[in-house]
């Protein structure tokens, strides 16, 4: 029975890659949104409505649950999603619940009053709209009290990561941890904010320095899945089979897939 995990490009595959191993008996059926990516500068409306399109796209594919893989989609649409336009018996997910229950080291459904915890000092680097959201302070501040979170948005890391120019992709990272540091020298934990960033998780460290402890989602978001679902096995949809949808040209996804995750990956169009 299969699980949805829609990303708005190819991103999301870390996040992929990581639940298939978690989860190796569950069939999963990936959606990347390539046609319209990157979502991070677009409007709050924008990534919404192409957000709840391509979540209904899973759903007609028999996934009950979709983990959106998306920081810019959780940030600026899943909560109106949730509110407003997930079908009963339906389940959407985002990827900051795993990330926050990581910093805070407390259950999301611990609703006890906000304490203090051993990070103080956090780099958030994400796309202009996740930054510009603050999701992810809002949430944190939920549950912990006397973080200072610094916020960096990582302008053009995404389109460079889906060009597959990890070169220039590399040195716009050492430019963003440059300008983040300059405001927030020495972090203690840095928080990769968008599912594309895990791909350059050891630049991100390395400009960073040691002292640093790097949060990157996949792994987090993929043990979060596996604690959820043997808690809610009825939330694995009819879906029996895996499959890889593409809203853009699906040899040239395969292709930028098949050098992102280095084994064979075959889009078709969703």
């Amino acid at each position: 029975m299969a699980v949805g995990i829609f990303d708005s490009g190819l991103g999301g595959l870390t996040v992929l890659d990581a639940v298939a191993k978690r989860l190796p008996d569950v069939p999963l059926v990936y959606l990347g949104d390539s046609a319209h990516a990157p979502y991070g500068v677009r409007t709050p409306d924008d990534i919404y409505n192409l957000t709840t399109a391509a979540t209904q796209r899973l759903f007609d594919a028999g996934c009950d649950l979709v983990i959106l893989a998306c920081n810019t989609a959780s940030a600026a649409a899943l909560r109106r999603m949730q509110e407003s336009w997930v079908p009963q018996g339906k389940r959407v997910l985002g990827v900051f619940v795993p990330l926050i229950e990581a910093l805070t080291e407390r259950q999301w459904g611990d609703n006890s009053p906000p304490r203090e915890v051993a990070i103080k000092h956090v780099a958030l680097f994400a796309t202009p709209a996740t930054v510009s959201s603050r999701a992810f302070q809002r949430e944190l501040a939920f549950r912990a009290i006397g973080v200072d979170v610094e916020a960096q948005a990582c302008g053009g890391v995404v389109d460079a990561i889906e060009d597959g120019d990890m070169i220039l992709a590399e040195a716009l990272v050492r430019s963003h941890v440059d300008a983040l540091r300059r405001k927030m020298p020495n972090p203690d934990a840095a928080v990769l904010g968008c599912t594309h960033y895990p791909l350059m998780e050891k630049v991100f460290q390395d400009a960073l320095g040691p002292q640093a402890k790097v949060f990157s989602q996949a792994n987090l978001v993929a043990e979060s899945l596996a604690d959820y679902l043997s808690r809610r096995p009825e939330m694995v949809g009819t879906g029996r089979d895996s499959a890889f949808l593409t809203t853009g040209d699906p040899a040239r996804v395969s292709a930028r897939a098949t050098q992102f995750l280095r084994r064979q990956i075959t889009f078709t169009a969703a």
